[in-house]
C-alpha cells in the first residue's frame, strides 16, 4: 500500500526558512550583548578650596654691612744723606787741535760707491680672449687654410691605419705677432696632434689683435683638419 504524503506536512520546503530565523535570532542576541553594558557613575567629590589657598609670607631681604679693614701702616721711608765730593782743579785735560786750514800735500782717497740698481719687476702679460679686432694670419683664413694644406706631413702610421678627422689647437698671438702657448683642446690621433702643433709653430708673425686702437696679446682657436684622399 504507497504511503500519501500531503504537500503542506512536508517539511523539507521549509528548511531554508527555519535556518534563517535561527540566524537572524542569534544575531538579536549577540546584539543586545554587545549593547549590554554597565555605565560608570562619576562621584563627585566638593572640597572646601579655603583650606587650599596658602598664607603668603612676605620676608623682607637684609644685608648685614661689612666693615672695612683698617688702612695699611705707613712704611717709614730711610732718611737719604746725600754725598758731595769736591773735585780739585788741577787736573790736566789733553790739547785738542781744532785747526781747520787744508793740508796741501795730503793725498784723500775717495771711494766710489756702488749702489745696485733693483731689479724690476716683469709686468704680467694680459692675454684677451676677445678684443675689438681679433688676430689675423697674413693674407687672411684662405691664406691660412693654403699654408696648412701645402705644408702638411701626413703620418704615415695614421694614413696606413686611415686615420683622419680634424684637431682643434688653441694658441695665444702675442702683441708682437709671435705665436705662443699652443694646446690641442681637441684631438684625433696622437701623430696628428703633434704634426698639427708642427704646423702652428712654423707660421709665420700674425697680425696682432687690437684692443682700443692699442696691440694687445689675444688668444685664438684654429681647426687643423686632415683628410685622405
Amino acid at each position: 500500500m504507497e504511503i500519501k504524503k500531503s504537500p503542506k506536512a512536508n517539511l523539507e520546503d521549509k528548511r531554508l526558512t527555519f535556518v534563517f530565523m535561527g540566524l537572524i535570532v542569534a544575531l538579536a542576541i549577540l546584539y543586545t550583548a554587545f549593547e549590554w553594558t554597565q555605565r560608570e557613575i562619576t562621584v563627585h567629590e566638593v572640597v572646601n578650596e579655603d583650606f587650599l589657598v596658602e598664607e603668603e609670607i612676605q620676608i623682607d631681604q637684609t644685608f648685614q654691612e661689612e666693615t672695612p679693614p683698617p688702612p695699611p701702616e705707613p712704611e717709614e721711608v730711610p732718611e737719604v744723606i746725600e754725598e758731595i765730593k769736591i773735585v780739585e782743579d788741577d787736573v790736566e785735560t789733553e790739547d785738542v787741535d781744532f785747526s781747520s786750514e787744508d793740508k796741501k800735500d795730503e793725498v784723500v782717497e775717495i771711494k766710489q760707491v756702488i749702489i745696485e740698481e733693483e731689479e724690476e719687476e716683469e709686468e704680467i702679460e694680459e692675454v684677451f680672449v676677445v678684443v675689438e679686432e681679433m688676430p689675423e694670419f697674413p693674407g687672411g683664413m684662405q691664406k691660412l687654410m693654403k699654408y696648412f694644406s701645402d705644408n702638411v706631413r701626413y703620418p704615415v702610421v695614421a694614413a696606413e691605419n686611415g686615420i683622419q678627422g680634424r684637431v682643434i689647437c688653441q694658441f695665444t698671438v702675442w702683441k708682437d705677432g709671435t705665436i705662443r702657448d699652443i694646446v690641442v683642446l681637441k684631438g684625433v690621433d696622437k701623430s696628428l696632434d703633434k704634426e698639427a702643433i708642427r704646423l702652428i709653430e712654423n707660421m709665420p708673425n700674425w697680425k696682432p689683435g687690437k684692443q682700443r686702437g692699442k696691440a694687445v696679446s689675444c688668444k685664438y682657436t684654429v681647426p687643423v683638419s686632415f683628410r685622405l684622399q
